[in-house]
């Protein structure tokens, strides 16, 4: 070839992110175009008077495969949660974690009045099993709910609803653990063999530091109205000629006779409040196991991010027809009572609608071959395959893969 070809992501997420990085590991540029004011897509930080919120309660899982690739962690100040949590029932709490990474949860968890002693022989069981599938086994396993495959396992009733319905309510964003056994799988495979980590400026960080790896155009603001072969019509009137497009968002609005997705997601709320207690002392989670409380889980900004003023997050689920004054008193009310935390003034809240995606028949992440849609059009986004930062990155890796090997077969028409 004696020309760059020109190559448009649409979508400044961490998938157009991961996209534009391959592209570039192998010689080609391309222009990102980003409807919002700014990177990262549900990837995203807050900056208020001095504190530091996410957008949801969001950590990343260093064992995550593709987090090698594509993020320096060295550089990144990642603070890791212990492997463990904090579990609150009516005032009484209960310190349960993995003993094998941190022998400090040995005792705690033995005598915690979670589960009986069969169903801490079961997790362990079952961190052994897991630590030994491949994901390969984990994505082609016959997919159940993992509430089924929890019954299914033999764990007791007790600690399904004091241990991995508030713990996994929390990353799957549903409270009913209707999410495929798959994701339940992959994701205690990654606890297992990592932590839990949180960049001490904000999960942004994250985003951001892809970004500044890269030499390509980002253009924030611009939004796309239509794609249509080798044409890009943004919101404004500007047509744009791209050799290979990557829509790294939802596609069914941007192509036309595409049929229109019925993708359903799931949505959070987190607020944010100050309180005059300490903390843990220590990166921890803790979970409220009231079975009609609205809270699910919380953690002390000020444990994880240095000099970071005293501020609980709190997260939601749960769906609610709470105003906003309502939920705000009934939170306070349940950490008063199921844990014993005094919440000051409501500093921040936020909502998001599009959350997770709701998946069905989960796929660890897309070939190559699966991301094409049309000649010069191909598909990004964790939405493909399983709502994750690790099928992100993979699936915008796999799209630029694929359009690298048509540039070099001289297929471009």
């Amino acid at each position: 070839m004696n020309h760059q070809p020109s190559i448009h992501i649409i979508g400044a997420g961490v998938s157009g992110l991961a996209a534009a990085m391959t592209l570039e590991k192998a010689g080609y540029n391309a222009t990102i175009l980003e409807a919002s004011n700014h990177i990262g897509g549900r990837v995203a930080t807050t900056i208020k008077d001095g504190n530091i919120y996410d957008h949801g309660f969001q950590v990343m899982l260093d064992a995550y495969p593709a987090v090698s690739e594509f993020i320096d962690t060295t550089t990144l100040d990642l603070k890791k949660f212990v492997p463990g949590s904090m579990i609150f029932k009516d005032g009484v709490s209960h310190k349960i974690g993995d003993p094998r990474r941190d022998f400090d949860f040995a005792i705690p968890t033995l005598v915690a009045g979670i589960g009986s002693l069969r169903d801490k022989w079961l997790v362990f069981t079952l961190s052994r099993k897991l630590t030994q599938k491949s994901l390969y086994d984990i994505f082609t396993t016959e997919e159940q709910t993992t509430l089924e495959y929890l019954k299914n396992y033999g764990f007791s009733d007790q600690i399904i609803h004091q241990f991995f319905k508030p713990f996994y309510t929390g990353i799957f964003l549903e409270p009913d653990l209707a999410t495929s056994s798959r994701m339940f799988e992959f994701v205690f495979k990654m606890f297992t063999q990592g932590n839990a980590t949180l960049p001490a400026s904000g999960i942004q960080a994250i985003p951001q530091q892809m970004a500044t790896q890269l030499n390509g155009d980002i253009q924030l603001n611009t939004a796309v109205d239509q794609v249509l072969n080798d044409q890009i019509k943004l919101k404004n009137g500007t047509q744009l000629q791209s050799d290979f497009t990557i829509i790294a968002t939802e596609a069914a609005s941007l192509i036309p006779n595409l049929p229109k997705s019925d993708r359903k997601w799931h949505s959070v709320q987190t607020l944010y409040f100050a309180t005059n207690v300490v903390g843990f002392k220590t990166p921890i989670i803790g979970l409220i196991a009231g079975e009609n409380c609205l809270s699910n889980n919380f953690h002390f900004l000020n444990d994880c991010i240095p000099n970071h003023d005293k501020v609980v997050s709190v997260t939601i689920v749960k769906k609610h027809n709470l105003s906003l004054e309502d939920l705000t008193n009934q939170v306070r009310e349940e950490l008063s009572t199921q844990a014993n935390i005094e919440l000051g003034d409501l500093l921040h809240e936020i909502t998001i609608h599009k959350a997770l995606p709701q998946l069905d028949s989960l796929q660890y992440c897309m070939s190559e071959t699966e991301t094409q849609l049309t000649q010069h059009v191909f598909l990004a986004g964790d939405h493909l395959s399983n709502g994750s930062l690790n099928a992100a990155m993979l699936n915008g890796k796999a799209a630029a893969k694929a359009i690298i090997a048509k540039i070099e077969n001289h297929q471009i028409v």
